[in-house]
């Protein structure tokens, strides 16, 4: 993602004015559904962190390559997210996880509870999130080693691509500001990408993707 995406974020925001007409009432800054995607997809990226920070240390170079790219991605687009959110006085996470894009979860598969960074299981947020890992795919992963640890590193972090594509499409079809689905294009685009290589990584070691949904 260019850096023109910070700019992006300024812009998106002052699309909508703070202040209406009359200075009694105030317009938001991001509908309810961008606020919920943003808060959302913030709790599914922090996984995308915790699945690279569980690799092997001693993976084969380019299945840590392709982990460091995507910690990378996610980090800053987790930044531009939070940043909304600071714009429209929201809260970092949502009370009422995916009740943005629920009428869109019908038919999608889920896997467990999210986990932040730090390790610790949030049962409530995350646990209708399309291709998350549940906590038990994540103990393993931790002591995971070898070729083992490859596969099942490239198999969780493929299938949590595949749910963040979901929600990406999902506040595509809901918005309509630039900020936003410029983003959320760059999301698809960027994990389009990274699902070709790490489903050419899976190829090379004779394993199978996991089922999604």
């Amino acid at each position: 993602m260019c850096a023109a995406a910070l700019l992006l974020l300024v812009i998106g925001a002052s699309a909508r004015p703070l202040f209406g007409a009359t200075r009694t009432a105030t317009a938001p800054v991001l509908t309810a559904a961008e606020i919920g995607f943003a808060q959302d997809m913030t709790v599914h990226h922090q996984q995308a962190l915790l699945l690279a920070q569980r690799l092997d240390p001693a993976a084969d170079q380019p299945v840590r390559r392709v982990a460091q790219e995507i910690e990378y991605s996610q980090r800053y687009e987790i930044g531009i997210m939070q940043g909304w959110l600071r714009l429209a006085q929201a809260a970092p996470t949502a009370r009422e996880p995916m009740a943005w894009m629920a009428s869109d979860m019908a038919g999608h598969g889920h896997h467990g509870s999210a986990a932040t960074t730090s390790g610790t299981a949030l049962p409530s947020i995350g646990a209708a999130m399309p291709g998350m890992a549940a906590p038990a795919e994540l103990d393993r992963l931790s002591v995971a080693r070898g070729l083992d640890g490859e596969i099942l590193f490239l198999q969780l972090m493929l299938r949590h691509h595949q749910g963040g594509i979901t929600m990406a499409q999902a506040i595509i079809e809901q918005t309509r500001t630039g900020a936003v689905l410029d983003v959320a294009r760059e999301m698809l685009l960027t994990q389009r990408k990274e699902i070709g290589f790490l489903s050419a990584l899976l190829v090379a070691r004779n394993a199978e993707p996991l089922p999604f949904p």
